[in-house]
């Protein structure tokens, strides 16, 4: 029976190690193009790798990124190629105090090797909105009269909370009394308006939320936002690279009016049209060119998620233990460093999982490898630990006779103290292993993919099977590692410790 168990285990650890290194990457070198997690800028980085594909070059779409910073700092790096943005957040937030004004936007931008193309046609300014309900009920036009409303809770983005345009510049600016402030996801920011849960929140003024919410959206009386004309930004070693690729973005100059990006919004967001849909849609009907797209199946998402979430998993995992069992290992043996050890792999995992994860961009740029690297540190306390106390727990008196019958300490080790710890060592990594595939749906924030991929899709688009699509198959794999752990130790724990 432990035969059969031993060739079961081994053949579905090959099988995980084969799926994991499937190639991910398409033929060639690709244009890569980023977007914000936002459904507008995804539409607009859609509208992107479709033209650029029409000049017969490999374009690959990084979507649903997280932060202006994360995309910036990918640009700068290489990382991607293209990404959408707007001259108020260029102006006020990546370039702020360079003094900024449109007529040198091109060439402040090209000072850091960077390229623009705009105006693309519409501008998304920031605002401020409420229920239409209760803004008449109180009274409410203008920005400046939540002066006279203390009370009232307010839910902006996070990034709207940070950034220096955002909230703290605009209560400065209207002198707001509110303090109860709160950052949240954009798309949740509606539902709880909605629910009642906040009073007003910040939006995009071509949301198509605005319109279905039915919401008030409060006149900026003082003037605090300035313009965010949409814009393409590119590196300018692309019009070296691929010179057809930024004169293809040359043709979206002008041809997307206000009304038609909150259409194309609508048409996502509320109406549940794809955003390559939506994107080859507008291409036929202003350029009359016919784009290829793919609409994924369920099945393809579910393979692609799986096979890029597995590659997470099993490289950093495997690391870890690679990794771990010999730092437990020296920390028994040798006291003082041991504490330091556990003391530094303790803190690295009291930080949290998301902050980890962008800590390693700067290092690594984005895509698997930061995750990885932040998914290798956050798996290294439990096996070390488990290592350290399996070892410190064997009876004194077995290692006293192990002494006496002459064993030399490294054979000490090998064949009585390792085979004694073992059952601590894989309860060490079996717990790294459930909280790494837990933790690896995080790295979609980064551009890694996984199963978080469709959960970010769903929590933007309000899509609860979206959601599931990504949680689901990540519980069940998180149950199937555990399976298979219990399995291992039927396999590799001494016989006589199992009872």
């Amino acid at each position: 029976m432990k035969s059969a168990n031993k060739k079961i285990f081994v053949c579905l650890l090959l099988l995980f190690v084969f799926i994991a290194t499937i190639s991910l990457a398409q033929s060639g070198e690709p244009v890569k193009i980023g977007s914000k997690k936002f459904t507008e800028n995804v539409i607009l980085g859609e509208l992107a790798t479709q033209l650029i594909r029409t000049q017969n070059v490999n374009a690959v779409h990084i979507k649903e990124l997280g932060g202006t910073r994360i995309l910036w700092n990918a640009l700068l790096k290489g990382d991607i190629d293209v990404y959408p943005d707007y001259t108020g957040t260029i102006t006020e937030e990546i370039l702020a105090g360079e003094n900024i004004i449109n007529d040198n936007l091109k060439e402040k931008l090209a000072q850091h090797g960077i390229g623009v193309i705009y105006p693309l046609g519409f501008n998304n300014t920031y605002a401020i909105g409420m229920k239409k309900e209760d803004a008449a009920k109180l009274g409410i036009e203008k920005i400046s009269d939540l002066r006279k409303y203390p009370e009232l809770k307010l839910g902006f983005t996070n990034e709207f909370m940070d950034r220096r345009d955002g909230w703290h510049g605009l209560e400065k600016f209207y002198n707001l009394p509110q303090t109860n402030v709160n950052g949240l996801d954009h798309d949740l920011a509606y539902r709880g308006l909605e629910a009642g849960s906040i009073d007003a929140i910040d939006l995009y003024s071509t949301d198509a939320e605005i319109s279905y919410y039915n919401l008030k959206v409060l006149k900026d009386d003082l003037h605090y936002f300035t313009d965010y004309q949409a814009v393409l930004l590119y590196r300018k070693d692309l019009e070296n690279r691929f010179p057809q690729v930024v004169k293809a973005l040359q043709k979206l100059v002008n041809t997307i009016p206000e009304s038609l990006m909150i259409k194309m919004n609508s048409d996502v967001k509320i109406k549940g049209r794809s955003e390559e849909e939506v994107a080859a849609e507008f291409i036929k009907e202003k350029f009359l060119i016919e784009t290829n797209y793919t609409e994924a199946t369920f099945l393809s998402r579910l393979w692609h998620n799986t096979k890029e979430h597995l590659f997470l998993v099993l490289i950093s995992l495997s690391a870890a233990i690679l990794v771990s069992i010999p730092l437990g290992i020296f920390s028994y043996k040798n006291k003082k460093l041991g504490k330091v050890i556990l003391g530094v792999t303790g803190i690295i995992q009291t930080i949290p999982s998301l902050a980890l994860l962008v800590f390693m961009i700067p290092l690594l740029g984005i895509g698997s490898g930061p995750a990885i690297c932040a998914l290798f540190l956050y798996s290294l306390l439990p096996i070390v630990r488990n290592t350290h106390s399996g070892l410190e727990d064997i009876p004194l008196s077995i290692k006293e006779s192990a002494i006496v019958l002459g064993l030399s300490s490294s054979a000490i080790l090998r064949k009585i103290e390792l085979p004694l710890a073992s059952r601590s060592i894989l309860a060490g990594i079996k717990t790294s292993a459930v909280i790494n595939v837990g933790t690896a749906t995080l790295g979609a924030l980064i551009g890694a993919g996984g199963y978080g991929q469709p959960i970010l899709t769903g929590i933007r688009l309000d899509n609860v099977p979206l959601i599931l699509e990504g949680a689901v198959p990540a519980a069940l794999l998180a149950l199937l590692v555990q399976w298979l752990f219990d399995l291992a130790e039927k396999v590799i724990v001494p016989k006589g410790l199992q009872v």
